[in-house]
């Protein structure tokens, strides 16, 4: 089965689907390894990973790209992919998502934001006009090649035009064509009632931690009325705390043997990276 069948699958079942985000490969990997069922390819992470910077649509097109076609190609669950604005206009848009569907992308996400963007619980963030957004997703259904492509659209417009504008621009974005609708950082829970009781199709929610929405457990989203929510920034985060308290205490100790007992062990990791694998390859094909 495709996996862009296999998500959409997903996302008709009663339970909701939750998307761990992942900014590196091996995070990926290991959100497939203890069972979610899908991933999502987050902008925020990749900009924090791949160039060191905050998500202020530094990275092209083609750099998301060649990550996303790594993600694709390590996983055997569908990914959601950060698609920013599209990188350009609506002809832009249409190219963008033919190279994210041959990378093997399952979703694109795309959204209204002025570009360059910016991350999505940061303030600033100005967006394009109605008319240029429903341009964009209309061109985005017209360039799949695959029917099932999930185009996710998602508004901005919260934070400086308010809940009904949100919601008002979501409308015209399903109108458009779009998939899954994601209008980003509600500020509460009346708030994020009222999106999902606007829409027809499944509807997106985003924990992120310390942002302007709530942070709510996946049970309570699902009574809300939400079908998909992603968690984007956890693993940055958490990666990032763990090597700070690490590399804080070699510089320390001048060792790592007291860490040892918060690595994972050498044998296992190059199990999990798929080293067994490779030896019977090698074996099978090697003089």
């Amino acid at each position: 089965m495709r996996k862009t069948t296999q998500l959409r699958q997903l996302l008709q079942q009663k339970e909701i689907l939750v998307a761990p985000g992942a900014h590196d490969v091996l995070t990926a990997k290991i959100i497939e390894k203890v069972g979610f069922e899908a991933v999502y390819f987050t902008g925020y992470g990749q900009a924090a990973s791949h160039l060191g910077t905050p998500d202020i649509g530094l990275l092209t097109m083609t750099e998301m790209v060649a990550r996303v076609r790594n993600f694709v190609c390590a996983l055997d669950i569908p990914v959601i992919a950060d698609g920013d604005t599209g990188f350009g206009n609506a002809v832009n848009v249409m190219r963008t998502v033919r190279e994210y569907e041959a990378a093997g992308a399952a979703a694109i996400q795309l959204e209204d934001q002025v570009a360059p963007k910016k991350c999505g619980h940061m303030t600033g963030r100005q967006v394009v006009s109605i008319e240029e957004m429903a341009g964009k997703i209309k061109a985005a259904v017209a360039a799949r090649q695959d029917p099932d492509l999930v185009i996710i659209a998602r508004t901005d417009a919260r934070t400086a035009l308010g809940i009904e504008e949100a919601v008002s621009r979501g409308k015209a974005y399903e109108a458009a064509g779009a998939d899954v609708l994601f209008i980003e950082s509600p500020e509460n829970a009346a708030e994020m009632r009222q999106i999902t009781a606007s829409f027809r199709i499944p509807v997106l929610a985003n924990m992120v931690e310390g942002g302007r929405t709530p942070l709510m457990n996946v049970r309570e989203l699902q009574e809300i009325g939400y079908q998909l929510v992603i968690f984007p920034t956890a693993s940055t985060y958490i990666t990032a705390q763990a090597i700070f308290s690490a590399m804080t205490e070699l510089k320390t100790a001048g060792t790592t043997e007291h860490l040892l007992d918060r690595m994972i062990p050498f044998a296992q990791f190059n199990d999990f990276v798929g080293l067994p694998a490779v030896r019977k390859l090698e074996a099978e094909f090697l003089p």
